[in-house]
């Protein structure tokens, strides 16, 4: 997967590279900026991709579940899509150095226009970590990277779901990583656009803690019956300390 070229090429002033401790593969990450959290590492581990699937990763940010994903599966295409032109490109970069190119594309662009971008029905699995925070009008700034990448300034719940159902063929899987508090939000918007949800599992930061955590898997056009899975408790997994 590696190329051979050295990891100073990739990286510009400011930012990092980092272990994902996973076949070698490496991220870069702008402390500035926003870095990835344990939450994009629960949503690589929950996602199911099949060989030879097709992956959409929406809200990619530094692309780390494209990359994730590529090192734990034999999907045969991924692409991630990232509203901010900077986190696509440092995502692209990431790309590029851990030698991916042939199985990851990243794209700059608006969640409102994958159907334009991709085509309907054009993918196998669906990956999502969208902003978790519902944003007042006039509060926040705008045209802060880590605002955006928490607050549902450039896209909110309801864009991330339907263009989730737009892309996904019929029959195949969404997977979204987002707060407890927005679950039923989530379920409702979820059938509202075909996306029947199959699976739940919560994750807490310690034993005994309320939940920080929910991953939700749908189906596009399923049959209703959903299942509870146990929860994650991330300190034993060794993400968190």
């Amino acid at each position: 997967m590696n190329n051979s070229r050295p990891e100073s090429d990739f990286v510009k002033p400011g930012e990092r590279v980092d272990d994902l401790e996973l076949n070698g593969l490496k991220i870069i990450q702008d402390p500035g900026a926003f870095c990835f959290g344990t939450d994009a590492v629960l949503l690589a581990n929950f996602a199911k991709v099949k060989r030879g699937e097709t992956v959409l990763d929406l809200c990619t940010g530094c692309g780390v579940v494209p990359v994730l994903l590529c090192g734990k599966t034999a999907a045969k295409h991924i692409t991630g899509l990232e509203i901010q032109e900077s986190c696509a490109g440092m995502a692209a970069r990431s790309v590029a150095m851990n030698g991916l190119g042939e199985r990851i594309e990243i794209v700059a662009g608006d969640v409102k226009d994958a159907r334009r971008l991709f085509g309907s029905q054009s993918c196998d699995v669906v990956t999502v970590n969208p902003p978790y925070i519902e944003s007042a009008a006039g509060v926040l700034n705008a045209c802060d990277p880590k605002t955006i990448a928490r607050h549902e300034i450039l896209c909110t719940l309801e864009d991330v779901i339907s263009a989730s159902a737009r892309a996904l063929k019929m029959s195949k899987r969404f997977y979204m990583v987002h707060r407890p508090e927005r679950l039923a939000d989530i379920m409702c918007l979820m059938r509202q656009y075909g996306l029947e949800p199959k699976k739940l599992q919560f994750a807490c930061a310690r034993a005994g803690l309320a939940p920080s955590l929910v991953l939700v898997e749908g189906r596009k056009g399923g049959k209703p019956g959903l299942k509870a899975l146990p929860e994650i408790v991330m300190e034993e997994l060794g993400l968190y300390r």
